[in-house]
């Protein structure tokens, strides 16, 4: 083995999947991938709830994206001037979520919350932050105590709880004015209160700190402007990654102008942040997201598989608790790591790859018979585990 740690993306380890010592025979390493099918290295095809950990939302290989990518590569793929695609895609953007009056462009989710936080500490001469969600893997965001990781940089950051108004007006009140910013993912596990919402959009306002909502899970399912729009939330500033582009690598952070200025200032910059293939496919995708109106697909799609969740639940108790997430990005929340682990190998090995934890999503190549076929499957798998 060349990489340590199995694979470069920690989440599609084989324990990440299906727990320590998982055993010969899973699924371990793609081959392909069309539509909602993946098929591993041994030419076994699986029905696929992952979907590239959210980065698809159109279905895998979709014609339209694939053959705008085809066109920028045979037009050169990059060069030593920005492409016009970038300023399309900007554009495209600002129609879509108008909270993005201007635009920057990376490679990864990671990145782009990473540069919102650089513009937030421009912007406010500020350097302290609030974080409520996974904002990636890069320094500012990690926990005291992260190997590599300098204590003085993790001490710039502290976790604010996920729907707790007390907690987060005592720690908003608490950072005054060393506050730079509140950044939160709309979701975590569940959906926002507006009370929560309401209370970070009017405390941030209050001591003069942003709000930066991280739209990278959330962009383009629950609404065509994300969590955002769904929840009636307008944010200083936003980021977009995964689904953006189809799962072609483009991550977008973007807001109100006069923060977004800030990156005259400071330097944001990436050398393949502009290259055409992730901005043509970012093009298509957008295009098509558009004209089949996507998020209503994921919603209705979505619910038949969060009411099939929640209907498992009930029928093994002593596996389930319960259906968790919404709709768009589920997940099936398991009374025991072992019973999350027992229950995906025996889905994998009757054709299904399931997530133990958040998230699952549906997509657009999916149907209400692929997800009867999931839940099928998954009726198999606990059936067999509890006897």
């Amino acid at each position: 083995m060349r990489i340590p740690g199995f694979t470069s993306t920690g989440s599609k380890r084989p324990e990440a999947l299906f727990g320590p010592a998982a055993p010969r025979g899973l699924p371990v390493r793609l081959a392909r991938s069309a539509g909602a099918e993946v098929w591993d290295t041994e030419g076994r095809c699986y029905l696929d709830l992952i979907m590239a950990l959210g980065a698809v939302a159109l279905g895998y290989g979709h014609p339209a994206v694939n053959a705008a990518a085809h066109a920028a590569i045979e037009a050169g793929t990059v060069g030593p001037l920005p492409p016009e695609l970038e300023e399309r895609v900007a554009e495209r953007l600002a129609t879509l979520l108008p909270w993005m009056e201007r635009t920057r462009f990376l490679k990864t989710g990671a990145e782009g919350v990473a540069a919102a936080i650089r513009l937030a500490r421009a912007h406010t001469g500020r350097d302290f932050i609030l974080r409520s969600g996974y904002q990636g893997w890069l320094d500012w965001c990690q926990p005291l105590g992260t190997p590599g990781v300098p204590a003085a940089i993790s001490r710039l950051s502290e976790e604010i709880p996920f729907n707790d108004c007390e907690r987060a007006q005592a720690l908003i009140e608490l950072a005054g004015d060393r506050l730079a910013a509140v950044v939160i993912e709309p979701v975590v596990e569940g959906p926002p209160s507006a009370e929560w919402l309401g209370l970070l959009r009017e405390e941030t306002r209050r001591v003069g700190a942003l709000l930066i909502v991280d739209e990278i899970k959330t962009g383009f399912r629950l609404a065509l402007g994300g969590g955002a729009e769904r929840y009636g939330l307008t944010p200083d500033l936003v980021v977009l990654g995964k689904a953006l582009a189809n799962g072609f690598p483009l991550a977008a952070v973007g807001g109100r102008r006069e923060v977004m200025e800030q990156a005259r200032r400071t330097w944001i910059s990436s050398t393949l942040a502009t290259e055409m293939v992730a901005l043509a496919a970012a093009v298509a995708t957008l295009g098509v997201m558009v004209d089949v109106k996507l998020p209503d697909h994921l919603g209705r799609v979505g619910d038949r598989l969060f009411q099939g969740f929640a209907a498992l639940a009930t029928r093994y108790p002593e596996q389930i608790e319960g259906a968790a997430g919404v709709p768009e990005m589920c997940f099936l929340r398991f009374r025991d790591e072992e019973s999350g682990i027992r229950l995906t190998r025996v889905a994998a090995e009757r054709g299904l790859l399931l997530k133990r934890g958040a998230y699952n999503f549906v997509s657009l190549a999916h149907d209400a018979s692929h997800v009867d076929h999931a839940l099928a499957i998954l009726e198999e798998s606990c059936s067999q585990v509890r006897d």
